[in-house]
């Protein structure tokens, strides 16, 4: 039994561990070696620095922890061998060059031709032999002079057998016979690269040369630089080879574009119908070309851009000759037209990016139309402003002079309203054809529709009466539109035009007191009927009570009464804005709004006469009290005592009062009772809150004021009602009346003995309020703590103070 329990106790005592405690001791023992060999490199490095200036050809061992990297080439074998092979040609090429130029006098005629014919037939054969051999980029530079060389060779021969021939019609058939030659050279060869873009690249010049040696004129090299562009095209898009693909696309766009451009320039400048047509032709070709582009281009991105090029190239081509045919005012609505004519075409069968090209070809010609024709919309809306400096000093002849005052018409906008309505037009039928596009293109036609009607009876130089009864008809459709459309982006776009259109109506009907009248009570009456179809509309409600109130001011400067009187009848506004904002089950904040707005004009006009500027006030603050009486308005509580306290005020200065109790007072009382109130509904309220606001307007100023005053009525009241105030507050155990009370009696009364204390400190000797000091510093010393214990109790009683 003993040894049976001595073997069980050994072998619990000699278990092996457990894997976790075996993993934690392993990373310990990891963690100490890698230590240990941190250190040992470090060492080690140290050591090879210091001997490396020993011993400078001993061969360092690699660190098996730090590799040493392996320096990366910044650049391919093949590249490399391309930038010689290139730096070969060139330079061979420019030895040639120098050659021909510089030492051709030297050599004889058989000479000259051995060494050329030689060079050339050398350099055109070598690639042969080279790509037998595996060497292709040698091959492609060596052909690369050689094809240099056949150009030496063309100048050559210009120079030896054709020096009297025309230096640009030999080059033109120089550049076409090189062409053709390189292209050949390079299918005999097969795969050589070089042959075909040089030949692209001879073959640009050509027909533009030719044309100049021609003499053809301008239109005919603009024609040839087209053609060239064309072929360009042709070869970008047919070929399958990417070396010719990017040049023959530089090609097509540079010859084209200054093709295209002056072709622009000479429709802009032709004077006569030949010339327009002629440039007309060359525009079709441009037109033409990239028509063709659009229809075989591969991707759908430069097929549509090509198509919306095309498209406006055949509006600047049918356009052109009519435009010198007609009147200059007539050059936009015929490019116009013919941009609308451009849409119709899309619904034929065409392509769906050439279809799309042309929409919006035909959409960006008549957004430049209506860029044109906004001039004159600008100036209708701004011009009446002018009218706010000279007011009633006699209407124009016509609306024209109305608008400008003085100002010169904008030049060929006599038909800027054919060209709203037209551009209106599109956007209607786009409406009608378009369903997602409905609400929007509305929306368009409408405003279009606006702008032409604002601007059409400038236009026609109509009178001024009848210039205003247009504007005016044009407000009520603007609001039949918007009471039509019932709430939709449509109908608050109408609203909006109709508010501007009235404004700038009323600022026409400036210029004459009838007419001013007149217009602001059909504004008045016109938008309050609108207003109140259905059911009443608050921006409706808010212009006609803005109509209302320029009403107000026009009829009473128009009967020659005073300013401050004339604010009594602008408060009816105010008046009708409160009644109507109660009625409005919808947002009343328009109608509020321009209620204030109506109130802040009379106050300015009621701002001379210092009486009729406090009625104004105090009945402002009854029209204020009226609207807070609403549950959702009680904040205009605040602004009705605003109102009333400054009312109170300046009556007080228009009874020339300087007593500040007189100004305080109508403050004080008011805010004592809201504190009373407020203290019996909230019983924990501290009195700073319920009642320091109100003691403080009054009690501050009548300080200032005893202080300053020599007589004794002010401070023997100011110490009555502070002695009184302190009682009060002591009896209610109040912080405030007890403080502010007692601060107040205590400074009146050391302002009422200074005098006395003066004169007894004049009085006694020297060594006496030294001695006083002293006295008082023992008393002090000898009762501190009593004293503290006071304060103490005085600071617990005013806590539990309210």
């Amino acid at each position: 039994m003993p040894g049976r329990t001595a073997h069980r106790t050994l072998g619990g005592m000699t278990r092996p561990p457990s894997p976790a405690e075996e993993l934690r001791f392993l990373d310990h023992e990891l963690r100490q070696l890698d230590a240990r060999r941190t250190h040992l490199l470090a060492r080690r490095a140290q050591l090879l620095a210091l001997l490396q200036p020993v011993l400078p050809a001993a061969p360092r061992a690699a660190s098996p922890a730090a590799p040493s990297a392996a320096r990366r080439p910044e650049t391919t074998a093949p590249r490399v061998q391309n930038v010689l092979l290139v730096l070969g040609g060139v330079l061979l090429a420019v030895a040639a060059i120098a050659f021909t130029l510089v030492s051709w006098g030297h050599l004889g005629i058989a000479g000259r031709s051995l060494v050329l014919g030689a060079v050339t037939l050398a350099a055109l054969g070598a690639p042969v032999a080279l790509r037998r051999h595996g060497l292709g980029s040698t091959a492609e530079a060596v052909a690369g002079v050689g094809l240099a060389l056949t150009v030496l060779d063309a100048y050559a021969l210009h120079e030896v057998a054709m020096a009297r021939t025309d230096g640009t019609g030999y080059t033109a058939v120089a550049a076409a016979v090189l062409a053709g030659l390189w292209s050949g050279y390079g299918r005999a060869l097969g795969s050589l690269h070089v042959s075909r873009p040089a030949a692209l690249a001879a073959a640009q010049l050509p027909l533009p040369l030719g044309a100049v040696a021609s003499g053809a004129g301008p239109y005919a090299i603009a024609a040839a630089l087209l053609l060239t562009a064309a072929c360009d095209s042709v070869v970008a898009l047919r070929t399958p080879l990417r070396s010719l693909r990017l040049p023959a696309s530089v090609g097509a766009y540079g010859l084209g574009g200054w093709g295209v451009l002056a072709a622009g320039v000479f429709s802009l400048t032709a004077t006569g119908p030949g010339d327009a047509a002629r440039a007309s032709a060359l525009l079709v070709l441009a037109a033409a070309i990239a028509l063709g582009v659009a229809r075989w281009a591969p991707g759908r991105d430069l097929a549509t851009g090509t198509a919306v090029a095309g498209g406006v190239l055949l509006v600047a081509a049918l356009g052109g000759v009519p435009r010198v045919l007609l009147p200059g005012v007539w050059a936009v609505p015929v490019h116009l037209a013919c941009g609308i004519a451009l849409a119709a075409v899309v619904r034929g069968r065409l392509p769906e990016p050439v279809r799309r090209g042309f929409a919006l070809a035909s959409a960006g010609v008549q957004g430049a139309a209506v860029l044109w024709a906004l001039p004159p919309v600008v100036l209708a809306l701004l011009g009446p402003l002018g009218w706010t400096v000279r007011s009633w000093s006699g209407a124009p002849s016509d609306l024209r002079d109305a608008l400008t005052l003085g100002a010169p018409w904008p030049p060929c906008a006599s038909t800027a309203p054919l060209v709203l309505v037209l551009v209106a037009a599109v956007l209607v039928a786009v409406a009608r054809t378009t369903p997602a596009w409905r609400t929007r293109a509305a929306t368009g036609a409408m405003t279009l529709g606006w702008a032409a009607l604002l601007v059409l009876p400038a236009t026609l130089r109509l009178p001024y009466a009848v210039g205003l009864f247009m504007l005016g008809a044009t407000v009520a459709g603007a609001l039949v539109v918007a009471a039509c459309a019932r709430r939709t982006p449509m109908s608050m776009t109408a609203l909006l035009l109709s508010l501007l259109t009235a404004a700038d109506l009323a600022l026409l009907s400036l210029a004459s007191r009838t007419a001013t009248l007149a217009v602001l009570a059909a504004l008045t009456a016109l938008f309050a009927l609108s207003a109140a179809h259905r059911r009443p509309d608050p921006g409706l409600a808010s212009a006609s009570l803005a109509s209302a109130t320029g009403l107000a001011c026009a009829v009473g400067a128009a009967t020659g009464a005073p300013a401050a009187h004339t604010a009594l009848l602008v408060l009816v506004v105010p008046v009708v804005a409160a009644l109507l904002a109660a009625r409005m089950s919808c947002s009343a904040v328009p109608v509020e709004v321009t209620g204030a707005g109506a109130g802040l004009v009379a106050v300015g006009l009621a701002v001379t006469d210092g009486p009729l500027l406090a009625l104004v006030l105090a009945l402002c603050g009854v029209i204020a009290a009226g609207t807070a009486v609403r549950e959702d308005r009680r904040p205009a509580g605040y602004a009705a005592a605003v109102l009333f306290l400054l009312a109170t005020w300046v009556r007080l200065g228009a009874w020339h009062i300087g007593t500040p109790e007189a100004y305080t007072l109508p403050v004080t009382v008011p805010t004592l009772v809201v504190g009373f109130v407020r203290q019996r509904r909230d019983p924990l309220a501290s009195s700073w809150t319920a009642y320091g606001p109100g003691l403080s307007v009054t009690l501050l100023p009548s300080l200032l004021m005893a202080w300053g005053d020599a007589d004794w009525p002010r401070p023997l009241l100011l110490g009555t009602a502070a002695l009184a105030l302190t009682l009060l507050g002591a009896h209610h155990r109040m912080q405030a009346p007890l403080v502010l009370g007692g601060g107040v009696l205590v400074l009146d009364v050391l302002h009422e003995l200074a005098p006395h204390l003066v004169q007894l400190a004049h009085a006694l000797p020297r060594w006496l309020p030294p001695a006083l000091a002293g006295l008082l510093l023992l008393a002090l010393g000898a009762t501190y703590e009593q004293r503290l214990r006071d304060a103490r109790r005085v600071r617990e009683a005013l806590g539990r103070m309210r």
